[in-house]
């Protein structure tokens, strides 16, 4: 095995063990073999994954697993194969992901785990790597917007997670690429999207089921649509995610209360309250955290002896996530002490999460009112929405009104057990309340 820098040694075995020439055939076939996982590799991630009980499959993720793996193998560089995987919260889109990850290098096949969000691809690095050095493993993970320049057809399969998140641009000022769909469809024989159109949670986020279908019959790939169903997440309910739905007004559903629903719902009336419930959950088995809405600046970034959600009315201070801890706070022992964000949450779960709803999402009369000016200027999120009110009105507030909104759904479905909330204006927090004790609606 030779790496890159290794020039010289390679030129010398070639020296010794090649002794007669083949006309410059076999430096053709250095130069355009395909690369391929070693088997070390794959015999230790598949080590790693039977040892992680939360990479376990049940149900319909067997069914899309084994239809992806066909895909694979059925495709060629002459006719792509792209398929889309509809899922909602907590319905094992990962979790297959990461399992065809997996077996796909066990195959022999050149795949990549593709994410927007840095988090969910740090935390799965970090439970596979394992014996193996971490730059092994982490060339098995990559951002969304590294194929720009990539080789048509390089890879076999790329398995793009929360594909809802994609943008159209890459790149550190977004001004890079033609479009991040089209360019992962293009680096590769086979694509797997997991999306949930819910989760869409940025004024850039482009994933859409309708996008990827386009982008695809552009790449002329068959496209093939599923979806994953079987909850495992929030207590194994659907019922709870429509009462979300509901409660948030993102959609009408039947679902008005939780009654029959077995989810841990509670509404706290201190942040002090819901801080301390979550830290006795976190006790257990380290599977509790602290998130909240993008209301506060990140005044610990530059000056770490400061706490950034402050509600002064009840001497409440917290931090948000560390530097130090990155991508991985969700998982690292002692970020229970700080508050996450959405972007270092999304696509991850815990036990319990303690949500802190701030004055971005209010409700008046009973109608839910959400307010992008009262986010953080930190928050890229709603970054632009003065500009896209002034030229779509109508349709900026339709938008900017729904990114809220599922921002907050995204982050009170991080939970498989339970959700305890906070909220900083009061009118919300007694009609949260009373819709948990069916007195509203």
């Amino acid at each position: 095995l030779f790496l890159k820098g290794d020039a010289v040694k390679l030129r010398d075995f070639i020296k010794q063990f090649v002794k007669h020439g083949d006309d410059r055939k076999i430096m053709y076939r250095i130069d355009h073999g395909n690369i391929r996982p070693s088997k070390m590799l794959a015999d230790s991630m598949v080590g790693m994954l039977k040892g992680q009980p939360e990479f376990i499959m049940i149900d319909d993720q067997k069914v899309i697993y084994e239809t992806a793996l066909q895909l694979a193998g059925k495709a060629n560089i002459n006719q792509k194969e792209v398929l889309i995987v509809k899922g909602g919260p907590g319905t094992g889109k990962s979790v297959v992901a990461i399992n065809l990850l997996v077996e796909l290098t066990k195959r022999g096949l050149l795949a990549k785990y593709v994410s927007k969000n840095a988090a969910p691809r740090a935390v799965y690095e970090s439970k596979l790597t394992g014996t193996l050095r971490k730059t092994v493993i982490s060339n098995m993970f990559g951002g969304s917007g590294a194929y720009i320049e990539t080789d048509a057809n390089q890879f076999d399969t790329l398995i793009v997670d929360e594909a809802h998140r994609l943008n159209e641009k890459s790149g550190l000022y977004g001004n890079n690429g033609l479009n991040q769909i089209k360019e992962i469809i293009d680096a590769s024989q086979s694509t797997v999207f997991f999306i949930d159109e819910d989760q869409r949670i940025h004024l850039k986020d482009i994933g859409s089921i309708e996008t990827i279908r386009s982008w695809a019959g552009a790449a002329g790939a068959n496209v093939h649509e599923m979806e994953l169903s079987s909850q495992f997440r929030c207590a194994g309910s659907d019922g709870y995610i429509s009462w979300l739905d509901h409660i948030l007004q993102i959609r009408e559903t039947a679902n008005t209360t939780l009654e029959g629903i077995q989810y841990d719902f509670k509404v706290f009336d201190s942040p002090s309250d819901l801080r301390n419930a979550i830290i006795e959950k976190n006790n257990i088995n380290n599977k509790a955290r602290m998130v909240a809405g993008y209301c506060w600046d990140w005044k610990s970034k530059s000056n770490p002896s400061l706490n950034d959600v402050v509600i002064p009315e009840y001497d409440f201070g917290m931090q948000w996530n560390l530097l130090t801890d990155g991508s991985l706070w969700i998982i690292s022992p002692q970020s229970v002490n700080q508050i996450g964000c959405i972007h270092t949450c999304q696509g991850l779960e815990v036990d319990y999460i303690g949500v802190i709803i701030g004055d971005d999402l209010i409700v008046r009369d009973g109608q839910v009112i959400t307010n992008p000016y009262k986010r953080s200027k930190n928050d890229s999120s709603v970054r632009g929405f003065k500009k896209l009110l002034v030229d779509s009105p109508f349709e900026g507030a339709k938008t900017i009104d729904l990114i809220i909104k599922n921002t907050y759904r995204t982050l009170m479905t991080r939970g498989m057990k339970g959700c305890f909330i906070y909220c900083t204006d009061q009118e919300t927090s007694s009609y949260l309340d009373n819709l948990l004790n069916g007195k509203l609606f």
